[in-house]
């Protein structure tokens, strides 16, 4: 049996567990500026849609 060398088991435990982290966050968070300022664009004009339904008699 070969000896096993726990520090760099650790490590390369941490080096994994780090690039999930970074996978998960990337599908979470990672979106291109178009994609962002498409989703801007919408949420203005829904906000624009929802003002122009507004009563004025409130």
């Amino acid at each position: 049996m070969k000896p096993v060398n726990l520090n760099q088991f650790r490590k390369q435990k941490a080096r994994a567990e780090k690039k999930a982290r970074a996978d998960a966050n990337a599908a979470k968070f990672g979106r291109s500026k178009a994609e962002k300022d498409r989703d801007a664009a919408e949420a203005e004009a829904a906000a624009k849609r929802l003002d122009g339904h507004r009563r004025d008699d409130e």
